[in-house]
């Protein structure tokens, strides 16, 4: 599969992730192409870490990995909708999702 048409309009694009089971929304990183390269290759998701600089194997620390069940891009080709297996937490605050602080 070429790659090249995700990154047409920048290096990094959104990447939503989603859990299967439930269709929650756990979190939204970045992927570079290298990233979802290997998310593709492995079946577990990768990331670009801009605060870091460098790739990122989500669960490599915590165990908390999220295996892929469907990749999916936008009508655009500018985001990728990742929906997921998660095991444990997928925020690094411990927290399920990312997306518990609700405003209204």
């Amino acid at each position: 599969m070429d790659l090249d048409k995700f990154f047409v309009k920048s290096d990094l694009i959104p990447a939503i992730v989603q859990e299967k089971s439930t269709g929650e929304v756990l979190m939204l990183a970045y992927m570079n192409r290298e990233s979802l390269q290997k998310t593709l290759e492995t079946g577990y998701t990768w990331f670009w870490s801009r605060s870091r600089g460098e790739l990122w194997n989500k669960g490599a620390t915590s165990g908390h990995y999220q295996k892929v069940v469907d990749v999916y891009s936008d009508c655009d080709d500018d985001t990728i909708l990742v929906t997921v297996e998660q095991t444990g937490a997928a925020c690094h605050t411990g927290n399920h999702s990312c997306f518990f602080n609700k405003l209204l």
